[in-house]
């Protein structure tokens, strides 16, 4: 294991501790996973080229003169810079890979096989590893196509539903599919675990952005896939449900969300219309939805004698669901607010890395916060006399 060599401080131990990641991957989806393993506990060895992860240059935003893209996605690792066309960084590549719990990649499907650490060849040595491929559309006939987020939500159709109905098609406003995909490894990662721990046995793992598309867009796929039913752009409207949008009021706008029939009445009862749900065009959500031409009207005209700050407490109070529609610092100020604690220092000194806290909240081993996003090969010396030494 990475402890016999790389110490793992004085902080409670995580839930994965003990466990160590041999980190292969790049840019966001498995970064993404290997923190969240990383958070948890796990030991992670971040293996980048001499010229590093690509999203050490994606920049603007920096903090100094580093890429807060960078930072996002890697604190709690340590880097180790290998050329992996060079045999001798290869070899340490493999050794690394042998000694691994979990090795996680996303090169292009087969990518790696030329430098013996494709998941055949290291399983050979290392029969119990979990080893996570991530692609952009899988190992078969899609291997060769470019993994990059946005041509996914260009071809699963997110781009379709998302906009005004009579203007173009948006991107969202994130790498969605690789966030989500680095979700998807996370729990395969964990699920594979599991299954070692009854068995003995490792196994691959394959996740891919498009079938991780086509799961997370749940509602809409579902209705071609269930009810031969194509969704289509509706800006930021529901298909299902109204209201449960954004909507005009005094002073800008308001989301307001009506996601029951009680929800609506309370919803009525505070603008000063009790009568509307007695209406049977609006009585139900089914009939609110397929009249929501002349619902929204009658909703509007009320809404625009109050105030965002007044209808927020009040809308609230009366159990009807509704949001400001902040920008970021505004959201990450209502957090802190609500003593959700949002950000967190990584590191200490002249180091230490504002971070945005891990989501998940344990009772009894919490994530930790140790390592900032390290320099390229910052524990290379480190690492590379670990694994030059026999393993125990």
């Amino acid at each position: 294991m990475a402890e016999d060599a790389v110490p793992t401080g004085d902080g409670p131990r995580g839930p994965l501790h003990g466990l160590l990641v041999a980190d292969f991957s790049r840019i966001l989806a498995g970064p993404y996973a290997t923190m969240l393993l990383a958070d948890m506990g796990a030991e992670v060895v971040k293996v980048e080229s001499p010229q590093g992860d690509d999203t050490r240059t994606w920049l603007p935003p920096v903090r100094g003169d580093v890429s807060t893209y960078y930072l996002a996605i890697n604190r709690n690792k340590r880097s180790l810079a290998l050329d992996l066309k060079n045999e001798t960084d290869a070899a340490l590549g493999r050794e690394l890979a042998a000694r691994a719990d979990i090795v996680i990649e996303n090169f292009k499907p087969g990518g790696l096989t030329r430098f013996g650490l494709d998941y055949g060849s290291v399983s050979a040595a290392n029969p119990g590893v979990v080893y996570a491929s991530i692609s952009g559309f899988g190992s078969g006939a899609g291997a060769a196509l470019p993994g990059y987020d946005l041509m996914v939500q260009a071809i699963s159709g997110l781009m379709s539903l998302t906009g005004d109905p009579d203007g173009p098609p948006y991107r969202a406003g994130i790498s969605v599919f690789d966030v989500m995909s680095g979700l998807h490894a996370t729990i395969g990662i964990l699920a594979a675990l599991h299954h070692r721990q009854a068995t003995g046995a490792g196994q691959h793992l394959e996740v891919n952005l498009l079938s991780t598309a086509l799961s997370g867009l749940v509602n809409h796929s579902s209705a071609y896939v269930a009810g031969g039913t194509v969704p289509f752009r509706m800006g930021n409207a529901h298909p299902s449900l109204f209201p449960y949008e954004p909507m005009p009021v005094a002073d800008g706008e308001l989301i307001i969300i009506a996601g029951n029939d009680g929800q609506f009445a309370n919803l009525c009862k505070v603008l000063g219309v009790p009568e509307l749900p007695d209406d049977p065009r609006f009585t139900r959500n089914q009939d609110r939805t397929a009249n929501r031409e002349a619902l929204r009207p009658l909703l509007v005209e009320r809404l625009a004698m109050r105030s965002k700050k007044e209808l927020f407490h009040e809308l609230l109070d009366a159990g009807v669901p509704c949001a400001p529609i902040n920008t970021i610092d505004e959201g990450v100020a209502f957090a802190a607010e609500l003593g959700l604690d949002p950000v967190v220092t990584v590191g200490e000194g002249e180091h230490a890395v504002p971070s945005v806290r891990h989501p998940i909240s344990f009772s009894t081993t919490p994530a930790r916060y140790e390592l900032p996003p390290p320099q390229i090969d910052e524990h290379g010396e480190q690492l590379r006399a670990w694994l030059a030494a026999p393993a125990r």
